[in-house]
């Protein structure tokens, strides 16, 4: 019985060296090819390999554990720092590391004097018609949310609880379809309480505890876009591109996106596809912009 251990133990000890060998980058960070596995398919499924050990190297320096997915991936468009013909500034598609306010509450708890938090406040509810026109067709959606969101939170300083509050207007806060539409994406059409409060109680765990940071969450950013945000990342050489300009796939169309997202955040609901069986589909024939990913990724986000 033994033997047969130590034969079993040799062999896997050879197989994560044969793993290690092939995959220095994991073998930096320390990832066996289970863990990887487990990322790519569960943890951050669709995200390119860059992009996921980004994620990583936040996670190991601030001392987290990567599988709970404290930090997430969110698409947007950065600024190149480059120029069109005409003068406007060029964007392209990054995956950005942000905090999840799952990582804020990981924060405040080890702080040792979180003392817990409130019930959310809501404002009145506000129902207003959200308008978009592109090449000549309108489309118009009515929607009801709260006008603002109140979040308390509770820190025990010496032997006294101090409350901080923080209170965030829906207006303010939602994110759109995309740059160009004032339409609610699908997250903040579905879940208009649900989404301000995430603002409001990240809002509220910065003022109690500013060496949190302070970065905005994936939860506020979700769908919207940094202007000031620019891609650093150095250009490749023309050598080792696979594909001309000419051979890239075609931008789906925008005002195709806003059609058909209602029938895709359908299908999603009733658990007929998922939001990578979506952008699997789509990727095979097009190219989506950051905004386009992030309202699916978001639409196939847990509540």
């Amino acid at each position: 019985m033994n033997q047969v251990a130590q034969l079993k133990s040799n062999a896997m000890n050879s197989a994560i060296e044969g793993w290690f060998r092939e995959h220095p980058a994991m073998a930096m960070r320390g990832i066996d090819e289970a863990t990887w596995l487990a990322l790519c398919n569960s943890v951050y499924p669709g995200a390119s390999s860059e992009s996921i050990l980004m994620a990583v190297d936040y996670c190991q320096a601030r001392g987290l554990d990567v599988m709970l997915k404290p930090v997430h991936l969110v698409p947007m468009s950065v600024k190149t720092g480059r120029k069109d013909g005409s003068g406007k500034d060029i964007y392209a598609n990054r995956d950005v590391a942000m905090p999840g306010i799952g990582l804020y509450r990981i924060q405040a708890s080890r702080a040792g004097d979180y003392a817990g938090a409130e019930e959310p406040e809501f404002g009145p509810e506000v129902t207003k018609t959200f308008r978009h026109e592109y090449s000549g067709k309108v489309t118009e959606k009515t929607i009801t949310y709260p006008a603002w969101c109140k979040y308390t939170v509770a820190k025990l300083i010496g032997d006294r609880i101090v409350k901080f509050s923080a209170k965030e207007f829906w207006l303010e806060n939602y994110a759109t379809q995309s740059r160009y539409s004032e339409l609610p994406n699908a997250m903040w059409e579905k879940r208009p309480y649900g989404q301000l409060a995430k603002c409001a109680e990240a809002q509220a765990l910065r003022r109690a505890w500013p060496d949190i940071g302070q970065e905005p969450t994936a939860e506020e950013m979700q769908g919207k876009g940094f202007d000031d945000l620019r891609d650093i990342t150095p250009p490749k050489e023309d050598a080792s591109r696979k594909v001309s300009e000419s051979k890239q796939l075609p931008v789906y169309p925008q005002e195709k996106f806003d059609a058909k997202i209602s029938s895709w955040v359908d299908q999603i609901d009733s658990g007929s596809r998922t939001a990578d069986d979506v952008i699997a589909t789509l990727s095979s024939r097009y190219q989506l912009t950051g905004e386009q990913l992030s309202t699916l990724k978001s639409t196939g986000a847990p509540a």
